[in-house]
């Protein structure tokens, strides 16, 4: 296993203390062996029947730190605390605001729509989200692939799961993902101060942080996987 940290998933507390203390942790398995929540989780709280595990701890956790959590990385969920959420960001957006990363081509007109929607409303829970875009059977189609690639651009994130309840009030199903910009779940101010620094130099810092956490894995290895 090429990780330079060594930690087990065991409660809420220890996934908490983990994103705080390293920063970026994907959540499941990928290209960089041993860089997850997956491959340090007990398995008793990963994806348990018999008790509540990690996947209900996602939302509290997000609340609680206020990290970004989102589909950052090849396609799939990361975690990401506020400290180095703005150096992926920046470099992610490559400087720009949304309007202008828009304007310079570098967003779809459909993830526009989509983006727009969530600014102007956020934070939107995913089936008001589709519903107020009319997104489903018989109305627009790629939701899914347009809310991934603004997160993957770090222009939406997940800021909640919310579960829904029975008549007892018990909670039941999938948590349901909460969508806003990072600006409203983090405040527009500490975003902003994202571009302060320039975006190439965000992204050496993000490539040493992961680099140095992963001490045996190659630094190309490391570049594709932040692709």
């Amino acid at each position: 296993m090429q990780v330079g940290f060594d930690f087990t998933v065991s409660t809420m507390k220890d996934l908490t203390e983990a994103i705080e203390e390293y920063g970026i942790l994907p959540y499941f398995a990928n290209s960089l062996p041993g860089f997850s929540i997956e491959e340090h989780a007990a398995p008793q709280v990963w994806f348990s029947d018999d008790a509540e595990g990690i996947w209900e701890w996602k939302g509290p956790v997000i609340q609680k730190t206020g990290c970004a959590y989102g589909k950052f990385f090849e396609k799939k969920a990361a975690f990401v605390s506020r400290e180095w959420f703005l150096d992926l960001a920046n470099c992610r957006r490559d400087g720009y605001d949304y309007e202008g990363f828009y304007n310079d081509g570098f967003s779809e007109r459909r993830d526009k729509y989509l983006f727009d929607l969530v600014e102007a409303r956020g934070p939107l829970l995913s089936k008001e989200l589709k519903a107020l875009g009319g997104y489903g059977k018989g109305g627009r189609g790629g939701f899914d692939t347009c809310v991934n690639r603004l997160q993957a651009q770090c222009f939406v994130v997940i800021s909640n799961f919310v579960y829904q309840t029975d008549k007892n009030g018990r909670e039941y199903g999938w948590g349901i993902a909460e969508y806003a910009t990072p600006e409203q779940f983090m405040g527009a101010e500490y975003i902003s101060s994202m571009y302060s620094r320039d975006p190439e130099e965000s992204y050496e810092r993000v490539l040493e942080h992961i680099c140095g956490l992963l001490p045996g894995a190659k630094a190309d290895d490391v570049r594709r996987f932040l692709r």
